[in-house]
């Protein structure tokens, strides 16, 4: 998949799911699936998100995401998507009006031919333009719209917001339900203290974006993708390893049953089950009395 930062060297034409998409969940997944089911194959199937996020822009203040980049591509390359562009969302971006974001960008740039969005979505100059406005400006030029109604579960809509709450709540049926998968952590393993070895379990200290959004502090059940092994049971650890004496946020993954070097590797890692918070015990020998526990809680809820 091609990944353009700017709007030059753009793989055109184009039809195109167009948000910040930040979590790819369900309801995203229903913007997406038009241009996934477009069948002219000289159109390249591309999603359009903003770079950075528009609450970051207008805050200052670096947004947490679900899905950082290099994770949101991955998981886009995966469902079929040939082209993501992240729209440079900066002062000349804002001050078009709605018929000039349409006309310069999706139009000239872009060259859509298919433009799919939310029920939801906003664009313009001070967020004047509506997708019923898209639908009439885009119609007047030859492209296509589609509009996602909002993907409801429960009694209120999928949302970025309601996926935050729940992996802070550590209700990871509740998030899996509203992404349509695991939520994943995606990073590389970096050098650590090397604790985990010294009382027998060694583990992997992940290097992950300083925008991810963490969840609930604590222990789970994970399942972990290396560039060769697929869903490699474990342990994982986030947290600030109170019993050492840890300052920083730290995220550690114990693989069950392993032996190897990590060090360098890229990992992904799945949440499935939450065991249990973080806590301070006292000494090294109580700790590891606690991830001998976590381990076998792990081997009965993989049944391994």
């Amino acid at each position: 998949m091609q990944i353009k930062s700017s709007l030059d060297n753009l793989l055109t034409p184009t039809a195109i799911a167009l948000g910040n998409f930040d979590g790819i969940h369900r309801g995203h997944l229903e913007v997406i699936k038009p241009v996934l089911d477009w069948e002219d194959p000289s159109v390249y199937k591309t999603v359009v998100t903003f770079d950075p996020h528009p609450q970051e822009y207008f805050t200052g203040q670096q947004r947490q995401l679900l899905t950082p980049q290099q994770e949101k591509a991955k998981i886009l390359e995966k469902l079929g998507i040939q082209q993501l562009v992240l729209l440079p969302f900066d002062r000349e971006l804002v001050k078009l009006s709605p018929p000039e974001f349409v006309d310069r960008i999706l139009h000239d740039r872009l060259q859509s031919k298919l433009v799919s969005v939310g029920e939801d979505f906003r664009f313009g100059n001070q967020r004047a333009g509506a997708a019923t406005d898209l639908v009439d400006l885009t119609a007047a030029i030859g492209i296509a719209t589609r509009i996602a109604p909002l993907e409801i579960d429960g009694d209120s809509r999928i949302s970025s917001s309601r996926i935050r709450a729940a992996l802070l709540a550590a209700d990871l049926k509740l998030t899996q339900e509203l992404l349509g998968r695991y939520y994943s952590i995606f990073g590389t393993v970096i050098n650590g203290q090397e604790i985990g070895r010294s009382i027998g379990f060694p583990t992997a200290n992940l290097q992950y974006p300083a925008e991810k959004f963490l969840p609930r502090q604590g222990v789970y059940c994970v399942r972990v993708d290396t560039p060769t092994q697929q869903q490699l049971p474990g342990v994982m650890n986030i947290g600030k390893r109170p019993t050492v004496n840890g300052v920083n946020t730290t995220v550690e993954i114990h693989l069950l049953d392993w032996e190897g070097i990590l060090y360098g590797q890229q990992l992904t890692i799945y949440l499935h089950q939450f065991l249990r918070s973080e806590q301070k015990f006292p000494d090294l020998a109580a700790l590891t009395s606690q991830i001998q526990a976590d381990c076998d809680a792990a081997r009965i809820f993989f049944q391994i």
